[in-house]
């Protein structure tokens, strides 16, 4: 599988291409009035003559598609072929995760959607071409079993044999030998997908989806099709099943929802300070998602991690927090230079002077403020200012099993504080991070480290650099402010108490009640 799931035309306008439905051209179109449509909404990335050279173009990767080739990689048609109507408006409609073309079905109407598919033909002589009539592959049912585990060993063993672990590597994280070489037609920087994250997948999420990909290939970058395979019987429409469905396998069940609050437990058995530790198993997993810091210069408009997953525990008097997330090389690493190289030409630097590609680490960053807020207000998220500053930890790739804590008063300055107590282990592992910050919860230096406490929201944001992808210094990407909590077990007076409290008032309601009888059967006496 030779490349890129992330990849597609892009644009914060109106690209082309994913999959789609029947041939037929969509009716009532008017490219008048798709003009006035793609003038508006379209051309700041894609330019006003479609060769995907807007304003915005130079900020993004991948850029925006050039309508002018008529090149679509999300098609339901067979490669080198154009794609159908059907599939350029689900493009405009549902847009390209993973990339920067929203979707457009809740902002524009039918109507101009349509329109504006229209007008985007115009600008390729191939769809006016009566020759080119594309057609629509005949990709059939997804058969039973697919989840299971004979299944599963199948598409695992096609997915090695047909090459998709050349780009996509052994465990699917886009760490393949041949992923620091990628790039499509027009020479421009791309990454092979990460298998992991199938919500970034910009032809769709679903085992249909990837298996019209397999079926299709991604025209314009190094994403074959596979359909050639099955006419040569180097394997069955089945087995190509199976690989969509070993595929969809390697991401969760559903896409990660961010939730405000970080849920550190008490444990019991000593504190977890290896990536790798069984404790580890138990404890709940956090998704943030990571932007580039496009705020202050230089500013970074495509960082590679994309977000961070995060654990914390404490004991009693010491907590622990992994940080884990997907990076396609162990930076910093020749190998990549010259991805660097490429990303750096293909990015607009706000510098007059375009920087040389480097050997850079990778980096990631926890930040808090110096002291719990007593209400809702907060340092400044992007790491603070000269007159309230943050303290931060910070991990390296080039001293791995090392961290440095210290007090940052604006992102282009950190201070690192002596005798700190912070502790960090790392593992990388098939494209994968996994760091673990220690230290005691209490302080000697309150003025400049914060002291853990339990039972209060803690405000935490997360940095990371992918030193591979040419991020440093203010090249980064970065979270807003979210929430760690330190929580304790229940006291067993909470269970107890209520239980007491109504079996006292059970009490006291039988006597009034035992009362009130007597008193009636006196009464009756009489």
């Amino acid at each position: 599988m030779k490349a890129v799931w992330r990849f597609g035309g892009l644009a914060v306008g109106c690209a082309v291409l994913l999959t789609a439905q029947p041939l037929n051209r969509l009716t009532a179109q008017d490219t008048t009035a798709g003009k006035q449509v793609y003038q508006k909404w379209c051309a700041g990335c894609h330019g006003e003559s479609g060769a995907g050279d807007g304003v915005a173009s130079k900020r993004m990767i991948p850029p925006p598609r050039d309508f002018t080739g008529a090149v679509y990689q999300i098609r339901t048609t067979p490669s080198g072929q154009l794609p159908t109507d059907a599939d350029l408006l689900r493009s405009v409609d549902e847009g390209l995760p993973g990339t920067a073309m929203p979707g457009w079905k809740m902002r524009l109407s039918d109507r101009d959607r349509r329109d504006v598919v229209a007008y985007i033909k115009t600008f390729s002589t191939f769809f006016g071409d009566t020759a080119q009539r594309p057609q629509v592959l005949q990709f059939g049912k997804e058969p039973g079993g697919g989840t299971g585990d004979e299944a599963l060993r199948v598409g695992r063993q096609f997915y090695d044999s047909i090459g998709c672990r050349k780009c996509h590597g052994d465990m699917g994280r886009g760490d393949g030998p041949s992923a620091p070489t990628l790039k499509d037609d027009a020479g421009h920087p791309i990454f092979a997908a990460d298998l992991h994250q199938n919500w970034r997948f910009n032809g769709g999420p679903t085992t249909s989806d990837i298996y019209q990909r397999l079926r299709t290939g991604l025209d314009g970058t190094p994403m074959p099709s596979f359909s050639d395979l099955l006419e040569q019987k180097f394997l069955t429409e089945t087995e190509l099943w199976r690989v969509a469905e070993y595929v969809r396998s390697l991401s969760p069940n559903e896409a990660p929802v961010v939730r405000d609050v970080i849920h550190a437990p008490l444990v019991t058995r000593g504190l977890p300070r290896a990536p790798d530790d069984s404790s580890w198993k138990g404890a709940d997993t956090y998704w943030f998602p990571l932007v580039g810091q496009v705020i202050r210069k230089s500013r970074w408009f495509a960082p590679a991690v994309n977000g961070v997953w995060v654990s914390a525990v404490h004991t009693a008097d010491s907590i622990a927090l992994r940080v884990t997330w997907d990076d396609r090389s162990q930076s910093p690493t020749p190998d990549w230079l010259g991805h660097v190289g490429r990303v750096l030409a293909t990015l607009q630097a706000d510098d007059s002077t375009a920087e040389a590609p480097a050997l850079w680490p990778d980096q990631v960053a926890v930040q808090f403020p110096v002291a719990i807020p007593v209400g809702m207000e907060r340092p400044y998220f992007l790491m603070g200012s000269p007159s309230n500053p943050v303290y931060q930890w910070r991990w390296t790739s080039s001293s791995r099993d090392a961290a440095v804590a210290g007090l940052a008063r604006g992102i282009e300055r950190f201070d690192s504080l002596p005798r700190s107590g912070v502790a960090a282990r790392a593992v990388y592992d098939h494209g994968q991070w996994r760091v673990v910050f220690t230290r005691a919860l209490a302080s000697s230096d309150t003025a400049s480290q914060l002291p853990f406490r339990n039972g209060r929201a803690i405000p935490v944001a997360f940095f990371a650099w992918d030193g591979s992808n040419g991020e440093h210094g203010t090249r980064m990407a970065i979270s807003t402010w979210y929430f760690l909590a330190l929580d304790q077990p229940v006291p067993a007076r909470v269970f107890i108490s209520p239980v007491l409290a109504m079996m006292l008032t059970l009490g006291l309601g039988l006597v009034v009640i035992w009362r009130a009888q007597r008193k009636t059967s006196y009464r009756r006496q009489q």
